[in-house]
């Protein structure tokens, strides 16, 4: 039995096959199991650009994703007799990699979940984590102890430095996840969450966090990226952001002396900037 995407689409756009009070379908298994493949083969996608540059949610997809966890029964996944138990739906085992895929998997811990999907080149280094509905390009590094959440969108030549990161979402399935474009770096110790999207060749500099409700303070442009009611906030293409602060206005915050912790875009992508990125080539 296979199933066209169509078919595929117009049997998950049914709200019901997520409804703990209705039936299971009878083909709930097969049809979990069919669009996970397709997701670690990157044929399908939890988030899609359109023409005009938005990223939207693939509503469908998630819920394929969702139905794995109503289908699934908790069983022991432990591995040897260590002292190490692990206990989860068995239908998000850890994903099983070939020398096929071409994915650089280096030894110490790393654990990429079922459903996932890991262009060739990718480079994981030890110990790190890529969630169900991740979508990671081509050549991208995510670095020690950085987590790429689920259905988290990374693009190609990303390095995603040690401890960054990277949040997810699975519900409700219309909410778009993060969202990091080609050639971004992403500095140690960042965060970045809530659905924003840093665009093109963008920069942070360690420890820049970045929520749905953080204002970036833009002093080349001189102007406050926000996030709105119907858009997430952005990064534009090739901004430097790093950390700073603003002064709290109040009269006791300034009577305090305290300050907010703000991302500031402190300059543009240039020649200069590449030159300072460039070693990441001989690590690959």
């Amino acid at each position: 039995m296979s199933f066209s995407l169509t078919e595929l689409e117009a049997r998950f756009n049914d709200p019901l096959i997520l409804d703990s009070g209705a039936p299971l379908p009878a083909d709930a298994q097969y049809l979990f199991d069919h669009c996970i493949a397709l997701l670690e083969r990157g044929e399908i996608r939890a988030a899609e650009r359109a023409a005009d540059g938005t990223w939207h949610a693939v509503p469908w997809v998630k819920r394929a994703i969702l139905l794995g966890f109503r289908v699934g029964r908790v069983v022991e996944m432990s591995s040897g007799s260590g002292p190490f138990h692990f206990f989860d739906k068995h239908t998000f085992p850890t994903r099983d990699f070939r020398l096929e895929h071409q994915v650089r998997i280096v030894p110490g811990g790393s654990t990429v979940r079922r459903g996932a999907y890991l262009a060739p080149s990718v480079v994981c280094m030890p110990p790190m984590y890529v969630n169900v509905g991740a979508w990671v390009g081509r050549g991208t590094m995510i670095d020690s102890h950085a987590l790429v959440g689920s259905c988290a969108q990374i693009g190609e030549r990303v390095h995603l430095s040690a401890a960054a990161q990277i949040g997810g979402v699975l519900e409700p399935v219309n909410a778009a996840p993060v969202i990091i474009e080609d050639d971004v770096i992403v500095g140690g110790n960042c965060g970045v969450y809530e659905g924003t999207v840093v665009r093109t060749r963008a920069v942070l500099g360690a420890g820049v966090i970045l929520t749905r409700g953080t204002p970036v303070y833009d002093l080349v442009r001189e102007t406050v990226h926000r996030a709105t009611a119907d858009r997430p906030l952005e990064i534009p293409e090739g901004a430097v952001v790093v950390p700073g602060a603003r002064r709290v206005s109040s009269a006791f915050g300034e009577r305090e002396g305290l300050s907010l912790q703000t991302p500031v875009i402190v300059k543009y992508r240039d020649d200069r900037t590449d030159a300072a990125t460039a070693l990441e080539a001989w690590l690959r």
